[in-house]
């Protein structure tokens, strides 16, 4: 069983077309998203970096970092005001 996964940004929709697309060339969260991809998260002490096989599945530890990353770098200290933000 693996992690709840979140829309794929190059999934087609209806509008738009993808979510690539409402994104800029030169957007912050396109930094991070390249950023973590590149990190071993298991060497860097994510202990939960693979998922159990029981229970309902968590989120992806990648996905969670890279967004209390955007939340540190636009200076959103409370989880709360983060998860308003998540849904703007």
């Amino acid at each position: 069983m693996g992690y709840i996964q979140g829309e794929g940004r190059q999934q087609s929709s209806l509008f738009p077309p993808t979510l690539e697309e409402l994104v800029p060339e030169d957007h912050l969260v396109r930094v991070i998203e390249a950023y973590v991809a590149r990190l071993d998260l298991q060497a860097l002490g994510f202990s939960k970096a693979e998922p159990l096989k029981t229970g309902r599945p968590g989120y992806d530890p990648a996905d969670l970092l890279k967004l209390y990353l955007y939340g540190y770098f636009q200076r959103i200290r409370s989880s709360r005001r983060l998860e308003a933000e998540c849904q703007r």
